[in-house]
């Protein structure tokens, strides 16, 4: 398969998701050494899940199915330009490169705007959600324990 192979799985899981009514018109897959790992659409409706975009399922997806949390020999191909969840979550799993389709303009045009998101994490904007730091003795030892733990996996 190549990649217009790829970016047209992508196409049919988003349109099976919007025919379905899941959510939005969005398709991702996730592809190891030219072979389909994971594939999803968008699931924010079907679930009552804000973070059931389609990148963020086909990532839990293919890091099940490899067991590894790294997809660095990964290649995602999705039809929407990632959000910034979705973008963190790219960068989290370390996938080596991403394809997609519509512009977050092109979402934008239809309802889908997370411009606000970028503006905040920016501080071109106020956050309308209070954060609130409480600092305690009692968090701290979790990052001493954490940071002693002789057996832990760095990530």
């Amino acid at each position: 398969m190549s990649m217009p192979d790829f970016m047209q799985l992508a196409f049919l899981e988003a349109k099976k998701g919007v025919e379905a009514g899941d959510g939005g018109p969005f398709g991702a897959v996730i592809v190891k050494n030219a072979e389909v790992i994971a594939s999803a659409h968008n699931e924010v409706l079907k679930r009552n899940d804000p973070t059931a975009h389609a990148e963020m399922l086909a990532i839990r997806e293919a890091s099940q199915k490899l067991g590894m949390f790294w997809l660095e020999e990964c290649e995602l191909y999705t039809t929407g330009e990632p959000c910034p969840m979705c973008f963190s979550a790219i960068h989290w799993a370390k996938i080596k490169k991403v394809y997609y389709c519509n512009t977050k303009e092109e979402a934008a045009s239809i309802g889908f705007d997370d411009a606000f998101i970028t503006e905040i994490i920016q501080n071109k904007k106020p956050d309308p959600i209070p954060f609130v730091h409480r600092q305690t003795l009692e968090c701290k030892t979790l990052l001493k324990l954490w940071d002693e733990k002789e057996d832990k996996t760095p990530y």
